[in-house]
């Protein structure tokens, strides 16, 4: 598993890396969405879905490698991060589409391969392991199926521990949170109002993940991003306590409370009893938008490292990189696991 991640004990947080070339405009057109006046908010809106889902990748050598530079390959530095997690408790967390899986056409086909289910099976043999998804947590589990794991799903809006029994259970006490209950039946009427304007949109695809909702576009021609973005600024307008964020050619739709993937990876070590502990070495690995959240976190508290899946330069505040889920799994192996336990601490 991608556990075998980068770091090096001198340099565990490298700086983020800046805009190049004009490839990271993501979040600065995110912002001028937020700040500019009714007339160019669906236009900024349109900017951005093109920016967060370009059809290309860049094919700038130098840029690649002066990014790979600050983000290095996570697999080459196994015997670096044994050295610094040496004596802590190593805590992985999983985002799922582009991690775990391939990104598909249809979000409901996104399943993971049996190779990459044991390797998340035999992470979870020696060390805590949560998946942190913008999928519904039911519909995550359903593609992971494994009980062992702490399943974060909604962007985080909704955890629930292992089943009965799991060593790394608090007690008796069952692990829940649900922050944003209260919005539900707000969300169901807007996810109804959506199916019905979008179906005029051949391709676009809305997903109820109970807590939210993403509009899917990667099924949609480019010369109708825009009609959709439209229709779907239009419904929310009406929502004053609803959001609009973004991902690889999915627009989301979340309420407004302060809470993301970074509170749900800080909700689950203090789930475990890590919340002021120096000796938890958590490991995030996702490869979108909303990963950046949590690997915020990791960052502020200056410990354990984010590794960004992705194959062009991205800005990121992720230390490390992989190139796609086939190199997560490709190292679990059991010698690699073996070792791993022998430096979590007894």
């Amino acid at each position: 598993m991608a556990i075998a991640v980068a770091i090096s004990e001198s340099t565990l947080f490298p700086p983020a890396v800046s805009p190049i070339n004009g490839y990271f405009t993501t979040n600065m057109l995110l912002k001028k969405l937020e700040t500019n006046g009714n007339g160019a908010r669906i236009n900024a809106l349109l900017d951005s879905m093109r920016a967060s889902s370009p059809t290309r990748r860049p094919s700038d050598n130098e840029d690649q490698k002066s990014w790979t530079l600050h983000h290095p390959s996570a697999l080459s530095m196994f015997e670096e991060i044994m050295s610094a997690s040496k004596g802590k408790q190593i805590v992985v967390f999983l985002d799922y589409d582009g991690t775990l899986s391939p990104i598909v056409e249809d979000p409901d086909r996104a399943f993971m391969t049996t190779e990459m289910r044991e390797a998340v099976r035999n992470v979870a043999k020696f060390l805590p392991t949560a998946i942190v998804s913008g999928r519904c947590r039911a519909k995550v589990y359903d593609f992971v199926r494994l009980s062992e794991l702490y399943y974060a799903g909604s962007h985080g809006m909704d955890i629930k521990g292992p089943s009965k029994g799991h060593k790394y259970r608090k007690g008796n006490q069952t692990v829940l949170c649900q922050p944003a209950r209260k919005f539900l039946p707000m969300i169901d009427r807007v996810y109804k109002t959506l199916m019905e304007k979008i179906k005029y949109v051949p391709g676009a695809k809305v997903e109820n993940n109970k807590f939210c909702l993403s509009v899917h576009y990667r099924c949609v021609e480019e010369k109708r991003w825009g009609e959709l973005g439209d229709e779907v600024k239009l419904v929310i307008q009406d929502y004053p306590q609803l959001r609009l964020s973004q991902g690889r050619k999915v627009l989301e739709i979340l309420p407004t409370i302060k809470w993301d993937k970074g509170n749900a990876l800080e909700f689950l070590l203090e789930s475990l009893g890590y919340a002021e502990s120096n000796d938890v070495f958590p490991v995030y690995i996702g490869d979108d938008r909303t990963d950046e959240d949590a690997f915020k976190v990791l960052r502020k508290r200056g410990q354990g490292l984010g590794i960004l899946v992705s194959k062009a330069p991205k800005e990121t505040n992720a230390s490390y990189s992989l190139q796609e889920p086939t190199e997560a799994s490709s190292y679990a192996v059991p010698t690699r696991f073996s070792r791993v336990e022998q430096v979590v601490p007894t």
